[in-house]
């Protein structure tokens, strides 16, 4: 069948991710290809000292990347989307939304971004022997309960954006495995919360009479291709405000945007990892055991068939990179040459291969705000050089681009280094990627490892989260989600790989080591600088 006609028998599988900056909407046919897809543009508030974005602008923005894929669909095939064969939701993992028993949302959604949980998630740390992230959603729970914060004692439901919008449109309380690891540590034998955390954990409250216990007010976990519920009429009218879509379509369970990463790059097997670079960076490493102890920047989820995985996420990557990107153009227009953006980048970026390996001595950071891996909860930009150093155009892009990842490195340096983590195949995905061969080279340098990308990875966790559904309505009897990914999706594709040369990892090293030993120049500049 051609698309058209897969749209209009209602056969194609639709999947939405709200990331940081974008919403995004991906159609896909029986074999898994993008047919459509729609997009809207949005950005995270500071209010009241806290990053989030408001209930209206949820909503608005959902429904207008749903339109944009309505209009992609009308324009290219000439038809309106009527039915589906599944759909799914992703969305930025963690954070924290908490609803009352009628169903009101108790405060603003409280992103991932926010570090003001650190007397929180240090308790809890330490009472459950266990690193639990200053983002994960008990950090913020139990924080809000030290804080005294009024609507506590109302709580009735707590989830994730990816749950939150699921509830809205199947009326089921329920999470992706995935993305449940990232509200509390989950269990990889019996695939469900920490038994022994959640006791301790109400043990810890108990004194306070809140009225609930924490399992009252967890999503329910669910695996990769469990049945999560159907569209409802009322979610048909949320999604799709103009009534064409019709109601009773299949949903997959609601994942994060780290387990639908994983999936887009086909690395949910253990010994597989992937890297996601752009805003925010983060690797997930899928292991073949426990690590010997917690670390601090080592965060444990799941893949969404809940494989055990080591997580180092960085709040900062391409940030700074634009910035300069920015500059670099603005002098371009003051001299009355108009160049692309996209020209500007690739430019920048082929230029910082001519660099030093170890970027001349010069050093950078790109702590546009905090980044909990090395300790800080505030971030400023920093660029430094000494007058002996190599200072020239390539070496300085050079700098900018390790400092995207430098952070990453510092987190895989104890899985791989530490902990003796075997990894087959590392692949990468996201923005930092964008010019062929450049970002691949870097990260290799950094993690010492060949990196793989593929064409296809630049679809992005939508249709990673599309996958998802297809696996829910396509999988063979007993299938596993890996071998569906092997036999149904990549069928053998394992991308471009990019070696590291032995001079790149050197200077890799030797450029980490000075960054390491200038981080109080950056703690300096969080401190003196308002």
């Amino acid at each position: 069948m051609d698309a058209k006609q897969i749209i209009a028998e209602g056969k194609a599988i639709l999947g939405i991710e709200l990331g940081s900056t974008r919403i995004k909407a991906v159609l896909i046919d029986m074999d898994n290809h993008p047919i459509a897809q729609g997009s809207h543009t949005w950005e995270n508030q500071l209010v009241d000292g806290l990053w989030t974005y408001s209930n209206e602008a949820i909503w608005y923005g959902l429904q207008n990347c749903y339109a944009d894929l309505r209009k992609e669909v009308k324009e290219k095939y000439g038809l309106e989307i009527e039915s589906l064969a599944a759909i799914g939701i992703s969305a930025m993992m963690h954070g924290y939304l908490p609803f009352n028993r009628q169903g009101k949302m108790l405060v603003p959604f409280r992103t991932w971004r926010n570090t003001n949980t650190g007397e929180a998630a240090k308790e809890l740390s330490k009472l459950f022997v266990y690193n639990i992230p200053l983002r994960w959603s008990i950090s913020h729970l139990y924080q809000a309960i030290l804080n005294g914060e009024e609507h506590i004692k109302d709580i009735n439901f707590i989830t994730t954006l990816a749950g939150y919008i699921h509830w809205q449109l199947t009326g089921q309380k329920v999470l992706g495995i995935g993305d449940a690891s990232g509200m509390l540590p989950v269990n990889p034998d019996t695939k469900q919360y920490r038994k022994d955390m959640v006791e301790k954990f109400d043990q810890l409250v108990a004194p306070r009479q809140l009225g609930w216990k924490l399992m009252d007010i967890m999503p329910k976990i669910l695996m990769a291709g469990a049945d999560a519920g159907h569209l409802t009429t009322e979610g048909a009218k949320l999604l799709d405000p103009s009534g064409h879509l019709k109601s009773g379509i299949p949903f997959c369970p609601p994942e994060g945007d780290a387990g639908t990463g994983m999936v887009a790059t086909n690395a949910v097997k253990q010994r597989t990892g992937n890297v996601s670079a752009g805003t925010s960076s983060f690797s997930m490493i899928v292991l073949e055991k426990e690590l010997s102890k917690p670390y601090e920047a080592i965060d444990m989820v799941t893949t969404p068939d809940g494989s055990l995985v080591g997580m180092v996420h960085c709040n900062n990557c391409t940030s700074e990179i634009n910035a300069w990107a920015g500059l670099f153009k603005e002098y371009q227009e003051l001299l009355g040459v108009s160049v692309d953006m996209g020209a500007i980048y690739e430019k920048l970026f082929n230029k910082a291969m001519e660099g030093d390996a170890d970027c001349g001595g010069l050093m950078a950071y790109n702590y546009v705000s905090g980044e909990p891996v090395t300790g800080f909860a505030e971030g400023r930009p920093l660029f430094m050089r000494s007058a002996t150093d190599k200072f020239n155009l390539a070496n300085f892009m050079r700098s900018q681009l390790y400092a995207a990842i430098g952070v990453l490195k510092i987190g895989n340096d104890i899985l791989f280094k530490e902990e003796q983590v075997k990894v087959d195949r590392i692949t990468g995905h996201g923005g930092y990627f964008k010019t062929p061969g450049v970002g691949q080279r870097m990260l290799a340098a950094a993690l010492g490892s060949p990196i793989s990308v593929m064409q296809t990875a630049g679809e992005g966790g939508a249709w990673g989260i599309a996958l998802l559904a297809s696996y829910l309505v396509n999988k063979k009897d007993g299938q596993s989600l890996a071998d569906f990914l092997d036999s149904q999706v990549f069928a053998g594709d394992d991308g471009t790989k990019v070696a590291p040369t032995k001079e790149d990892i050197e200077g890799f090293n030797r450029y980490i080591e000075l960054y390491k030993q200038a981080l109080p120049v950056e703690e300096a500049a969080i401190k003196y600088k308002d």
